[in-house]
This record gives structure tokens, C-alpha cells and sequence, in this order.
């Protein structure tokens, strides 16, 4: 593909969007390729990322490197994870730090309702790009939410830090985060990697902050293994998503619909546990939960279910969807 021309503002544009997505990203529930469609460059995203081949690599002897990098639309590729990369580095320590408080709390009430509002109003926005629904959408909407309804509820897996492991919960947990509908950082939760990987993340600035660079390759290992897999499985599965919107937009996107439905569950804000184990740190850890009334959260806490404050959170994470459709829509009349 031939990289699209963008000034300095276009290409903080795409920034901000990448800062978006990896918010998004680092929340269990939540996937960063919701972001990428509702604000204009999910299809881009796929076709940059495809055009990642040994042919055009092969290419930067003949054409040159510059010639190549307009090619594969580095300039956008850049911008997008370099927004990412920085939302992900500022954000895991405030969001997993809300995340791991004990009990139920009023901020982690505040950021699922954020979320969830967030995705209500992708899933309007999802669906409103099917035009004419068949019964083979229909069909597709119920399988899609069905599946991700299904992965709310497993079970989570032993934590596991072994390299083999790391690779596997890379590749597809980056499937799943280019996936709108399907949380990249809730797979890794069901597969036991979240912690490992978030909690090698915080160590990995905490040992550049402190200038101990001798621990760069003890602690950034894991990290790397993980990256690795990462881009394998993007790589891989970027293709298999092109071709079905290329091929089957219709039913791709109504299944999409199904799998952000599904994926409600998962982040309803009022949560019960239902069963724990303990991890080999001696932690307890909610295994299975179920979801409460906000009246019943607090007949059985005993405590304030922050309800209005929910509601607030919610409606602006439903404004902020709406902001980016708008800035989607500017984006794709601009092209």
C-alpha cells in the first residue's frame, strides 16, 4: 500500500488515537481495536500491518529505504504505536494499581462504568455500519456473543512467567486486542499472563528510572519474549481479519456487534465473587464473579454502590465514543 500524505497535525491525530487504544488496552474487558474502528483507521491498521512482507523488505536494496517506508505507511505505523507505547507505559501502573485494590471500591466502580459506557455506545455504533440484516447476520450476532459471553465467564489459569507460555499469551492476546469486541488484556487474565505481564512492565521502568541497566536483560526478558509473540500473532491474524472484511464485511461486523454485547459481562461494574484460589504468592485471587444490582451491592457490602458516580463515568466514556465517530467520520471524508 502507498502511505497516505499527513501533516504534522494528521500525524498527532493518529497519536492521540494510538494513546486511546493502548488506554484501552490495559483495561481487562476492553479491546484497543474497538477504538481503532470507531475512530476511522481499523482497515488502514490492517492493510499497514499487512504490508509487512519479505517482499518489501527485500525491496529496500532496490527502491531504497525511504521508497519502502512511504510503502508500508510507516510514517502512520509510527505515530499509532508510538501513542500506544506511551499510553501503555503511563497508564498500567494507574490502572492496574485500581485494578488490584482489595475489595470493591468507588474507582473501580468509576473506570468499569467508564468502560462500559464506552462500549455501549460502540456497540450502537458497530452496528449501525450493517446495513440490511439477514438472518446469517442475525445468526452471526448470537454465535459472537455467545463465544465472548463464554469467555467472561471461564475460569481463570494458574499466573505462569515460563518463555514458551509468554510467546503463546503474546500471539494471541494481540489477536484478540486488533479484534474489536474481544479484550487483548482479558485473554491474558484467563490465561494467567496479566499480572506477569503488567507486573514485568512497571518493573521494567522501574529499573530504568533508577538507572539500573545492568538488570535491563534479566527483567526486560520476559517483556521481549512477549513482544515477540505479539508480533507474530499480529502479523499473522492482521490478514485473516483483512480478508474477512474484504470478503464478508456484513457478517464480520454484525459477529463484532456480538462479541462487544458478550463482553458486557465482563465489565458490569457491581461484581460479587463467587470462588477464589490462592496463587503461589500466597495472594487470593477471584477465579469466578458474578454481577449485582447496584441496590444488592449494597445490601451485601454494607456499602455506598456509587451509583450517580457511575453514572457520570459511564456517559462520558459513551460522549468519548461519540467524539471519536466524529472524528472518524472527519478522518474517512478527508481521504
Amino acid at each position: 500500500m502507498e502511505a497516505k500524505k499527513r501533516n504534522v497535525v494528521g500525524l498527532l491525530g493518529i497519536y492521540f488515537r494510538g494513546m486511546a487504544m493502548g488506554a484501552a488496552d490495559v483495561v481487562p474487558g476492553v479491546s484497543g481495536g474497538t477504538i481503532a474502528f470507531i475512530s476511522g483507521i481499523y482497515e488502514e491498521l490492517l492493510d499497514t500491518i499487512k504490508a509487512f512482507n519479505i517482499g518489501n523488505f527485500k525491496a529496500i536494496k532496490s527502491d531504497g529505504l525511504v521508497a519502502v517506508w512511504r510503502r508500508i505507511n510507516g510514517q502512520f505505523l509510527l505515530a499509532l504505536f508510538t501513542g500506544i507505547f506511551t499510553s501503555i507505559i503511563s497508564l498500567a501502573s494507574l490502572i492496574s494499581g485500581i485494578l488490584e485494590q482489595e475489595g470493591q471500591t468507588g474507582e473501580k466502580i468509576g473506570l468499569w462504568s467508564f468502560f462500559f459506557g464506552l462500549i455501549i455506545a460502540s456497540i450502537i455504533y458497530i452496528a449501525k455500519q450493517v446495513k440490511g440484516w439477514t438472518f446469517k447476520d442475525i445468526i452471526g450476532i448470537l454465535l459472537g456473543g455467545a463465544l465472548a459471553y463464554y469467555i467472561t465467564i471461564a475460569s481463570v489459569s494458574e499466573d505462569s512467567n515460563s518463555v514458551f507460555f509468554l510467546f503463546f499469551a503474546g500471539a494471541l492476546a494481540i489477536s484478540a486486542m486488533i479484534l474489536p469486541g474481544i479484550s487483548g488484556s482479558f485473554i491474558l487474565v484467563l490465561l494467567g499472563a496479566y499480572k506477569p505481564v503488567i507486573g514485568g512492565i512497571k518493573n521494567l521502568i522501574e529499573v530504568v528510572k533508577a538507572g539500573e541497566y545492568s538488570e535491563l536483560i534479566t527483567v526486560g526478558l520476559p517483556i521481549g519474549i512477549f513482544a515477540i509473540g505479539c508480533l507474530v500473532g499480529l502479523l499473522t491474524f492482521s490478514r485473516v481479519l483483512s480478508w474477512l472484511f474484504k470478503k464478508h464485511e456484513k457478517l464480520t461486523l454484525a459477529t463484532l456487534t456480538g462479541f462487544m454485547i458478550g463482553s458486557l459481562n465482563k465489565i458490569w461494574p457491581w461484581k460479587e465473587v463467587l470462588d477464589t484460589r490462592t496463587n503461589s504468592e500466597g495472594e487470593i485471587i477471584p477465579t469466578v464473579t458474578g454481577n449485582l444490582s447496584p441496590d444488592s451491592f449494597e445490601e451485601m457490602y454494607n456499602m455506598e454502590s456509587f451509583l450517580p458516580y457511575a453514572i457520570g463515568f459511564a456517559v462520558l466514556g459513551f460522549a468519548i465514543v461519540y467524539g471519536l465517530e466524529i472524528v472518524g467520520n472527519k478522518f474517512k471524508n478527508e481521504q
